[in-house]
Parts: C-alpha cells; sequence; structure tokens
C-alpha cells in the first residue's frame, strides 16, 4: 500500500494542505481563505474558529482531489504563521479572535521596554528582543487592557498549535515556536526569568508542554476525523514554525546556507551549531537540539506587493485569476519595459511594518510626470528585494552564506528570481517544491510516520532544487547603487516618521 503524507500550511491569508509522496512530490494541493480583519488601526485579526473551518476545509479538499484513501496517509504535520498569539481557555475553547504577526497594537508596551533599559536584557536571555507582534508583547497588551480576557487565559498557544489542537485536543507546542517568546537562548527551554522579566510571572502556567517538532503531539480525534475526512488515530508530528519548517522544506537544515522567505514577512535565516546574539535578529532553536536558527525578519515583503496589485493591477489580476496564470504573465512585457528604463522611483515597502525602531511608514520616491504604474510596481519589487537585503548582510556578516534558497510568493517568477540574485549577489536556489512550508511539516510526518529516521534523512532523500539563478555583475552594480539611495532615503526619513504616525492617527 502506498504511503503518503500531509502537510498543512496555513499562513497569514490562506490554508494549504498538501499531499506528498515520500519522495517529496506533491500529488494535489487545496487552499481556502481566511479573512483578516482591522477592526482598529494596529490591530489585525482573525477568527479561530473560521480558521479551524479552513483548514479542515482543505484538507477534505485535498484528500478528495487527490483521491487519496484516508488510510493511506500515515501521518500528518502542522505548520502555521509564526508569532502572534491563539488563546485559549482552559477547557480549550478559543479566548477572542486570533492576533496575527502583523498587527502592531504592542507598540508601546516596547517602546516602554526600550526607554526602561530591557530590550539588552531581553536579548541576552532570550537571544531576541521583543517585537510588537511577539507573544510577549501581545500578552503585556492583554494584560494591562483587557483584563478579564488575560486571567481566562488557559493555554498560549500559535497558529499550528491551535490548528493541532483542533486536530488532537492536545494542547502542545515546539521547541521552534517556544522559542519565539519563552525560551533561555542557552538552555533552549522555557525559562521563568523570562516571564519575570516582562511582568508576565502569573502566565506561566498557560504555557504548553513543548514537544520535538519530528515527534507525535496527539491523534486525529473522531470529532476531526468527521471533519477533515483524515482516518480517526492518524498520528500527528508536533511540527514548526512555518520560516523554520520553509526551510527545512528547502533541504537547508546545516549552516552556510541562507534560507529566505518573500511571503507576508520578509524572512532571512541561517543555522548556526552555536547562539549567535545580535539585535539586528532573533536567535531561536533550530531543527535540532543544539543547533539555533538566526532570523533577520520584518513585515514587509510581498504583502507590499499584494497591496499594489489590488490598487493598481486589480483588472488584470482578475484576469490571471480566470485564466488560471500568473499575473506576471499578463503584465511582463509592462514590466520588462519598465526594468529596462532608467527609473528614479524608489519606494519604502514598510505598509505594515519595518526593521527599525521606528513607527515607518511605507513612502514613493522620484515620481515624474512621465512615470507609468509600471515604474511603481519595479520600484514596489525593488525595495521588497532591498529590504530581504538589508536583513541579508546583517546575517552574512557573522554568519557566512555562499548561496541562498528562495521560497514564498515570487519565487516561481523568472524575473523576481534574477532580482534577488542581482541583488544579493549570491547564487539563489529555487526548490523544486512550491510548497516548501508544507513540505517541510510533512517532513516531521514521514519522521513520526516511519519513512524517514530524521529529519536530515528526510530533507536528503525529498529536497530537490528546480534551478538556480546566478548575479549579473553589471545589473549587480546598478542595484547596489540604487540600494545605497534607498538606504540613504531612509535615514532621512527616519527623524520623521514618528510625526507622521501621530499625524495619522491623531483624529482616533
Amino acid at each position: 500500500m502506498a504511503t503518503y503524507l500531509l502537510g498543512l500550511d496555513s499562513g497569514s491569508t490562506a490554508t494549504k494542505a498538501v499531499i506528498f509522496d515520500v519522495t517529496g512530490r506533491t500529488i494535489a494541493v487545496a487552499s481556502r481563505r481566511v479573512e483578516q480583519r482591522q477592526p482598529r488601526p494596529r490591530h489585525v485579526e482573525r477568527d479561530m474558529d473560521e480558521t479551524w473551518a479552513a483548514a479542515s476545509g482543505a484538507i477534505r479538499d485535498v484528500l478528495e482531489r487527490s483521491q487519496v484513501s484516508a488510510g493511506t496517509i500515515a501521518a500528518v504535520g502542522v505548520t502555521g504563521h509564526g508569532d502572534g498569539l491563539y488563546l485559549v481557555d482552559h477547557g480549550g475553547a478559543p479566548l477572542g479572535p486570533a492576533i496575527l504577526s502583523l498587527d502592531s497594537r504592542a507598540f508601546d508596551v516596547c517602546d516602554r521596554w526600550r526607554q526602561a533599559g530591557l530590550l539588552s536584557q531581553a536579548l541576552e536571555l532570550t537571544g531576541q528582543q521583543p517585537y510588537t507582534y511577539a507573544a510577549v508583547s501581545l500578552l503585556k497588551w492583554i494584560q494591562v487592557n483587557e483584563s478579564e480576557r488575560y486571567t481566562k487565559i488557559g493555554h498560549v498557544l500559535f497558529c499550528k498549535d491551535w490548528l493541532r489542537l483542533c486536530l488532537t485536543g492536545v494542547p502542545a507546542t515546539d521547541p521552534t515556536e517556544a522559542s519565539s517568546s519563552f525560551t533561555n537562548v542557552r538552555t533552549q527551554q522555557y525559562c521563568a526569568d523570562v516571564l519575570e522579566l516582562y511582568g508576565l510571572a502569573s502566565i506561566g502556567h498557560a504555557l504548553p508542554p513543548i514537544v520535538p517538532s519530528a515527534v507525535p503531539a496527539g491523534r486525529v480525534t473522531a470529532q476531526a476525523a468527521a471533519l477533515t475526512g483524515l482516518k480517526e488515530g492518524t498520528p500527528v508530528a508536533c511540527g514548526l514554525h512555518d520560516v523554520t519548517s520553509s526551510a527545512l522544506g528547502m533541504g537547508n537544515t546545516e549552516p552556510g546556507v541562507l534560507s529566505i522567505t518573500a511571503g507576508t514577512f520578509s524572512i532571512n535565516e541561517i543555522l548556526s551549531d552555536r547562539p549567535q546574539l545580535d539585535r539586528r535578529w532573533s536567535c531561536r532553536n533550530g531543527i535540532r537540539p543544539g543547533q539555533w536558527m538566526n532570523m533577520s525578519i520584518s513585515p514587509a515583503s510581498s504583502s507590499n506587493v499584494d497591496w499594489f496589485v489590488r490598487e493598481f493591477f486589480a483588472h488584470e489580476a482578475r484576469q490571471a485569476e480566470e485564466r488560471r496564470c500568473s499575473l506576471f504573465d499578463l503584465i511582463g512585457d509592462e514590466l520588462q519595459a519598465a526594468f529596462a528604463e532608467p527609473s528614479t522611483v524608489r519606494f519604502h515597502p514598510f505598509l505594515f511594518g519595518s526593521p527599525f525602531e521606528q513607527p515607518a511608514s511605507a513612502s514613493f520616491f522620484g515620481i515624474r510626470s512621465w512615470h507609468r504604474r509600471a515604474h511603481l510596481a519595479r520600484a514596489v519589487l525593488e525595495g521588497m528585494v532591498f529590504n530581504h537585503r538589508y536583513h541579508a548582510e546583517a546575517l552574512i556578516s557573522a554568519l557566512p552564506a555562499q548561496r541562498a534558497g528562495l521560497t514564498g510568493g515570487g519565487s516561481s517568477s523568472l524575473m523576481l528570481a534574477q532580482l534577488f540574485a542581482d541583488t544579493l549577489g549570491m547564487q539563489i536556489d529555487i526548490p523544486e517544491s512550491q510548497e516548501a512550508g508544507a513540505l517541510g511539516a510533512a517532513l516531521c510526518a514521514g519522521v513520526i510516520g516511519g519513512a524517514f529516521s530524521s529529519l536530515s534523512e528526510a530533507a536528503a532523500r525529498a529536497c530537490r532544487i528546480q534551478r538556480t539563478h546566478y548575479p549579473n555583475p553589471e545589473r549587480r552594480g546598478q542595484l547596489t547603487e540604487a540600494y545605497t539611495l534607498y538606504m540613504d532615503l531612509i535615514s532621512t526619513m527616519s527623524p520623521l516618521w514618528p510625526a507622521l504616525d501621530r499625524a495619522g492617527t491623531a483624529h482616533l
């Protein structure tokens, strides 16, 4: 009987269920969208029951689409967007809406911690400084602003942990997710001193058990089986934080390779065999014990492209959806013409946040009357990749890498992948699987299902490179000049960002 693996990947806007065989070949994909809600400025949420409904529906869809028998699914692996917060009460029921990692309501919390000198202590103890969307920042905001909700917290979960709870009824988290807020960077385990540092000692009871990523964290319940079509009793792996899952799904399990995900967040990460502390990145738990994942990230990647497409290419986007083709197939000539011409237009891709402490905002610069929308589109794409370069250069300054793997929404575009190679000045490998995050989760499932003895073996057997892009030296030089101006504009704008932020919220 053939054996298959199911990977569930819940991002910020959509949840995918993907069935793979044990060689890593994709058998079928199903996706369902989950509505984001922004009830107030800085608040980005979604309904937790709707999130589970989308996940269970996607699993049902992929089983039907693949015509794979539920009995041949050896195991399930789960991943989901990192950070943010999914709270449940003591009975496991949702405690208000989920808070997504695009949320910035805790900006004032982090600012107060910064003024109190707490950030350097946090870096030394936890390997990172808390972001506005970190679980500890959001918990502190809830403690201060929603005290009744705070006292009812039974379990502090992340996206994948909520979905796995729905599948198995067992609360748990994995080392990569636990280290996003709550662990000592050196022991890689929960630490009471971390909660004391943030004034959150009272929440310690709600931190779920840490279970290794490639270890069973429960089995599909009868209720979940009825909703998903999975077989009751199917084992479910604990899984991984989504960006670490993507690195695994690209086959990057050891130091020396830069893993890039151009998704809602600008994700740039390099593994290391010892903790490497720096305020420019987060040093979190890696794929195995005694390994660390150094992540330099910001919510400033393809979400900017999504916004621009929605506002400037809505008609073409609908056409592409109707024709079931890439938007780049329809507007490629227009974009290529814009890239072939000199352009003064620059864009700061900070619609949802930035790598900087100031409350940055997105901006276009250098627009003239003769510029067309394609010039603005080019600036948005370059700005997105420039933000990745900012993060990548920080990491590589301490953790050398000669090549990078790229996944995410833009990796299927030859033009955009080449833009990454030319901007970063390094070899860019595109993985064969376009569902690297789901594949990483499925490889965890493969270990508990007996298909692989370890995640390293799983990556070696199931992950392959589809194509490689090499930098063009001439284009590299041109883009370096443009990047220098991009950074100069950031330096100029930085003192003005707070005033712009105050002006934009003065009426609220």
